[in-house]
């Protein structure tokens, strides 16, 4: 594993740090955006008083931190392998380059002793998961390790409720960032209460510190809404998921399958939207982690 010097100095200083992660980069978005974006992502960190440690795999070779050749290459790298925690080892032993996860890039953040992580949303429990198991391994991983990850909630076309339950079973704390509900990624409200809300980047901070003084296990979610004008449509929204649902049981997708195939629905029947909503979260999540890693 190698760290960035930049990122290395900083976390010898003390000086605030936050993990970004990389399948955003490969896998999320489209070329030439996706090179720009992970950029500005980092830049917004910068801005708002922290160092960005964008974590990816490349060539075999685990990197906390990016210099821009390695930016560039994962970016427009054919074949950039999607590595949960699961994946890594084998990414690594064969050279591959790989994009993290949340659940990867939040466990190889902890190995490094960062303790901010921005991303979009979280995986979470799959529609149909009482008969697929498909659940997302963030929330496994998420309930090991002491990290604060700062999202938007998760996306609107998982199983939120069955969600949150299963954090509350993992005894992963979610705090609402300035709200009382849970977010929905492209939507700024689930209508699913939270237990805990904070309204300072400093509020977060202490919870934070105390966790570590109570050695209570998994991390601690602050779930950061979009704002009521920047979020996708409702009406928009509600008529693609439906849409999307209706043609996934009509061409029979099930499974794991469902997940790509509506979000490759949004992003081809909101005429953009939905991708402009993805980017100006993670950007706000990433200026929300900086303050919450200074604080």
């Amino acid at each position: 594993m190698r760290v960035h010097p930049e990122v290395e100095e900083a976390l010898a200083a003390g000086r605030p740090v936050v993990a970004l992660e990389s399948t955003i980069i490969a896998h999320g978005l489209p070329r030439p955006d996706n090179e720009r974006v992970a950029r500005e992502i980092e830049a917004v960190v910068r801005e708002a008083g922290a160092v960005p440690a964008t974590i990816a795999i490349i060539a075999g070779e685990v990197r906390i931190g990016l210099d821009d050749a390695a930016l560039s290459t994962l970016a427009n790298a054919g074949g950039v392998a999607k590595c949960g925690v699961r994946d890594l080892a084998p990414a690594a032993a064969s050279g591959a380059h790989g994009a993290t996860t949340v659940a990867a890039t939040s466990h190889l953040a902890a190995l490094a002793g960062i303790r901010v992580f921005a991303t979009g949303g979280l995986g979470g429990v799959h529609r149909g998961a009482r008969e697929s198991f498909d659940e997302s391994a963030d929330l496994a991983t998420l309930a090991r390790v002491g990290i604060c990850v700062v999202c938007a909630g998760v996306k609107s076309i998982l199983d939120i409720p069955a969600t949150l339950e299963r954090l509350e079973t993992l005894n992963v704390t979610v705090l609402g960032y300035r709200t009382g509900t849970f977010p929905a990624f492209y939507l700024n409200d689930s209508g699913l209460p939270l237990g805990w809300r904070v309204d300072t980047p400093a509020q977060a901070a202490a919870v934070l510190r105390a966790r570590s003084e109570l050695r209570a296990p998994g991390a601690v979610i602050v779930a950061n809404p979009l704002p009521e004008d920047e979020q996708v449509d409702p009406e928009l929204h509600d008529r693609v998921l439906r849409e999307g649902l209706e043609a996934a049981a009509e061409q029979g997708i099930a499974g794991r399958d469902v997940t790509p195939f509506l979000l490759e629905r949004f992003h081809s029947h909101t005429g953009g939207e939905s991708l402009r909503a993805n980017v100006r979260l993670v950007l706000r999540n990433a200026a929300l982690a900086a303050e919450i890693a200074g604080a």
